[in-house]
C-alpha cells in the first residue's frame, strides 16, 4: 500500500509565501503521482487543531508540515502521539531552527524529496514546558529570560517582514538581540535538577533549554545537542557584562563552543526554575509572558520524525 501524505501548510509562512511555495510543492506531488491531501491553516493555533484530528487516525500517514518552527510548534502541541504517526517537515518560515537541527534541506524542493524517499527516522524526544497556568511542547528548544524576550519582540517586529523580503529574515534575531541586551536586566535565579542538585545564580541573563543545536535562527548554544538521546542540553548565562555577552553571541552563532565564566552547562531530563520576578518565556520561539516558576522536561514518548 502505498504511502499517505497529509501536508499541512502555512500560507503565511515567510511573509505571505506559503501559498505560492505550496503550488510549486504540489507541482511536484502530481508529477510523482504522489497520495496526498493538504490541509491550509487559517491561523494561530489551527495546525495544532488539524494534526490532532489527522493523529487520531487508526491509519498510518505521514503528516508533513510545511511553515516554519512556529508552525511545528503548533503541529507539537496538537498531535496525538501514535506509532501511526510519522512527521515530516519542509521548511519555509524565517529561522528553521527545525530543519536546521535534524539535518533537513533548506530548500522546500530538496526537502521534499527527504520526506518522499526517508533514510533516516528517527524517535524524537519532545519538550514539556509547565508554568504552573499552561503547558507547553516544544522542539527546539524553551527558554527564560533574554533569549525569549528577543523571540518576543521579533514576532511583532517590523523588522521581519522587511528583512524577510530581502531574504535575510535570520537577521532579525541579530537586530532585535542588540535591542533587547541594552534594555533587559539579569534577575536571581534558582534551578533545582532531577536528582536535587541546586544551583543559585544572583544575575541570570537567560537560560535556554534545548532539544536541538540552534534557536533564534541558528545560534548553536548547545552543538552537542541531540534530538534522540533523551536529555535536555541546559545553556544559562550569569554574572558577567553586557559587553562581554555581546561578544559572545556572534562566536555562538559561528559555533563557537564556549566554556567559559559565566556559561553554565548542564544536562537532565527534568529541572525546576524559579527567578524574582516574572519574566518572558518562550517554546520555540512561541513567547509568554510573566512567568517566575516552571518546570521542564521530556515528555514521556517520543515522536517519529523523518530526518535528513
Amino acid at each position: 500500500m502505498d504511502e499517505k501524505y497529509e501536508f499541512i501548510v502555512n500560507p503565511q509562512a515567510r511573509s505571505g509565501r506559503g501559498r505560492k511555495l505550496w503550488e510549486k510543492i504540489e507541482a511536484e506531488l502530481k508529477k510523482r503521482k504522489t497520495d496526498y491531501r493538504v490541509h491550509m491553516t487559517a491561523g494561530k493555533g489551527h495546525a495544532g487543531e488539524i494534526a490532532g484530528a489527522l493523529s487520531l487516525s487508526d491509519e498510518k500517514c505521514t503528516i508533513v508540515v510545511m511553515g516554519g518552527d512556529g508552525t511545528i510548534n503548533e503541529v507539537l502541541n496538537g498531535i496525538v502521539f501514535s506509532e501511526n504517526v510519522t512527521l515530516g517537515y519542509i521548511p519555509i518560515g524565517s529561522s528553521n531552527d527545525f530543519a536546521r537541527g535534524m539535518g533537513i534541506p533548506k530548500k522546500p524542493e530538496k526537502a521534499l524529496d527527504v520526506v518522499l524517499s526517508p533514510q533516516k527516522v528517527i524517535q524524537m524526544d519532545v519538550g514539556k514546558l509547565y508554568t504552573g497556568e499552561k503547558t507547553m511542547f516544544f522542539g527546539v528548544s524553551s527558554g527564560i529570560g533574554f533569549d525569549a524576550s528577543v523571540c518576543h519582540k521579533v514576532s511583532v517586529s517590523r523588522w521581519k517582514n522587511m528583512l524577510n523580503r530581502l531574504h535575510l529574515g535570520k537577521l532579525t534575531y541579530a537586530v532585535v538581540a542588540l535591542e533587547r541586551l541594552l534594555r533587559d536586566k539579569p534577575v536571581r535565579a534558582e534551578v533545582i535538577l532531577e536528582d536535587g542538585r541546586k544551583y543559585t545564580f544572583e544575575k541570570m541573563f537567560f537560560a535556554a533549554f534545548m532539544n536541538l543545536p540552534c534557536e533564534g535562527g541558528g545560534f548553536r548554544f548547545c552543538p552537542d545537542a541531540l534530538p534522540d538521546d533523551g536529555v535536555l542540553d541546559v545553556f544559562l548565562v550569569s554574572g558577567i557584562s553586557k559587553l562581554k555577552i555581546l561578544f559572545l553571541l556572534p562566536a555562538v552563532y559561528l559555533g563557537a563552543r564556549l566554556n567559559c565564566r559565566g556559561i553554565t552547562r548542564l544536562r537532565c531530563r527534568y529541572l525546576e526554575l524559579k527567578t524574582e520576578k516574572p519574566m518572558t518565556v518562550h517554546t520555540d520561539g512561541e513567547t509568554y509572558t510573566g512567568c517566575r516558576e516552571m518546570e521542564v522536561q521530556l515528555h514521556g514518548r517520543k515522536l517519529k520524525v523523518i530526518a535528513g
